[in-house]
């Protein structure tokens, strides 16, 4: 499990690039919320956006998940105990007014960076009660 990388994974790499091309500036692998050992993988602070990339095996997808045959047990509570995770995860920041995002490693990025996009304009508008904020730019 250490090898697994934390960062900068090819579907994240692919989400990241599309928001820039849009003109959106973010923080990566940033804690967000409350609770600062909870780290978002695309974070719009100011506009409080979190953006989870999750794997499809270690958030257990429902299309794409899987559970190991060897140790079996051990796995289902493990990704069991991840899902819980990213349940209270969720809760946790929508209490504290993020928006929070979750795009599974197999989902199209041109798709997940439009629904991105859009909850980033809207908070800025929603925060700005104006409707001359740009779509990005400066750094969030």
């Amino acid at each position: 499990m250490e090898r697994q990388a934390r960062r900068d994974t090819a579907p994240e790499l692919a989400l990241r690039r599309e928001l820039w091309r849009r003109g959106l500036r973010y923080f990566v692998d940033r804690p967000v919320g409350p609770d600062r050992r909870r780290r978002a993988d695309v974070v719009f602070p100011r506009a409080k956006v979190a953006v989870f990339v999750d794997g499809c095996f270690w958030h257990s997808c429902p299309e794409h998940g899987t559970v190991p045959r060897n140790n079996r047990e051990w796995w289902i509570a493990k990704l069991e105990a991840n899902a819980r995770r990213d349940q209270e995860t969720d809760r946790r920041l929508a209490a504290d007014g993020w928006t929070v995002i979750r795009v599974w490693e197999h989902e199209d990025p041109t798709v997940a960076a439009q629904i991105v996009q859009e909850a980033v304009v809207a908070s800025r508008l929603s925060s700005s009660g104006t409707s001359d904020v740009g779509e990005g730019g400066d750094r969030d």
